[in-house]
């Protein structure tokens, strides 16, 4: 039997059925990989880490990561996937969705059976949580970097050959294609969450696709119909309707800070903070590759496509809780977003919380939010302590 205890001058606990709060001081006792106790007040014996200042939090999970650290996710050689499993603890994250952007469906399927080969020899680090597919079956009017010569319909014979591998966790597709909607029913009745993105969707399409099992939108007000007062779309439906979770790129360039308050102020306890991050994220300016086709980091901003267009972040997941802090979201709601919420979201009630008998998956951020140490299964993956 292992065991560590780990005390804090601030720590975020999720009890259960209770809401997410700050303990100052706090405690966490971690026995074979499991939260065994967690709680204010005295630690039950001498501690074998102590955080002095900043925050103990749950590690972070990010539902949409296209690459990082100079790898594409979708053909990333296993040296590539170790790379990023091993230095994702770097900013917090504990737990992750790879994300595959558009390309044929007989392509996504051979990247799945690729993937499936390489998870069970990564080394120690980041949880892969399975695959996030965002496309092919998105609208044209509303691709974003998406290449439009790949989008297409979700057919049922392309559903089922991209579920053979049970690799995929989350589909982002647009409500208003043919068949979307039956293959929004037969994805969630597979366990796959379905997000609305990439769409020109009206709200009354979104609010159909919610019906049909739907329970998320990919990074609101980007490549969507937004908010107009006698033509709701997407995002007004992410806002209003409490079954979806809205995602939202906290970069400060994807959404500006007034809208991603406003984001948080109105779906309070759903919205879920992602990277979108792409290859270029953690790494200099320079040409990087985006499923395919090249994109460019530059100095300031998120990577771009040839033609200007936005293609994914070179986010932090801890830096985008600062942003929400520094837009005016208490602390609580912050970590939430990326912890518990995304965590609930991909069926893992087991991770994103300090809770009893929850993974010991966990993330010291400093005073400015970045990470300073992580544990995944009570391990330390990165940084000081032990």
């Amino acid at each position: 039997m292992t065991s560590l205890l780990i005390t804090a001058t601030n720590m975020i606990i999720t009890p259960e059925g209770a809401p997410t709060r700050v303990l100052s001081p706090g405690f966490v006792r971690v026995v074979d990989g499991v939260i065994a106790e967690a709680g204010e007040g005295p630690p039950p014996g001498a501690p074998g880490v102590e955080l002095t200042d900043g925050l103990l939090a749950p590690g972070l999970v990010d539902l949409q990561v296209n690459g990082y650290f100079g790898h594409d996710m979708v053909d990333a050689d296993e040296a590539g996937w170790h790379t990023v499993v091993s230095r994702l603890p770097e900013t917090g994250v504990t737990a992750f969705m790879p994300t595959f952007i558009t390309a044929p469906v007989e392509t996504q399927a051979a990247a799945l059976r690729r993937t499936r080969d390489i998870l069970p020899g990564l080394p120690a680090g980041t949880r892969v949580l399975g695959v996030h597919l965002e496309g092919p079956f998105l609208s044209e009017k509303r691709k974003g970097a998406h290449n439009p010569l790949h989008l297409t319909d979700p057919a049922p014979e392309a559903i089922a050959e991209l579920l053979e591998t049970g690799l995929v966790k989350l589909v982002t597709l647009a409500p208003e294609r043919n068949g979307a909607l039956a293959a929004i029913r037969t994805l969630t009745e597979a366990g796959v969450l379905v997000s609305v993105g990439h769409s020109d969707a009206t709200a009354a399409q979104v609010r159909a696709a919610a019906d049909a099992g739907a329970r998320k939108v990919t990074h609101i007000f980007n490549a969507q119909t937004g908010v107009h007062h006698r033509d709701p779309g997407v995002a007004v439906q992410a806002l209003i309707d409490d079954r979806l979770s809205p995602g939202l790129i906290l970069d400060l360039h994807h959404v500006a800070p007034e809208i991603a308050a406003l984001v948080f102020r109105a779906a309070p306890g759903r919205t879920v903070l992602v990277t979108d991050a792409a290859a270029a994220a953690g790494m200099p300016p320079g040409t990087y590759d985006l499923a395919g086709e090249p994109i460019t980091m530059p100095e300031h901003g998120p990577p771009l496509r040839a033609d200007g267009t936005i293609a994914g972040s070179g986010l932090r997941l801890d830096e985008a809780v600062g942003n929400a802090v520094a837009v005016g979201t208490g602390i609580e709601a912050a970590v939430d977003a990326a912890t518990r919420v995304p965590a609930d979201l991909a069926g893992r009630p087991d991770l994103g919380r300090i809770a009893p008998g929850a993974a010991a998956d966990l993330v010291w951020l400093g005073p400015d939010h970045r990470a300073r140490a992580t544990w995944v299964g009570g391990a330390r993956v990165f940084g000081e302590g032990s």
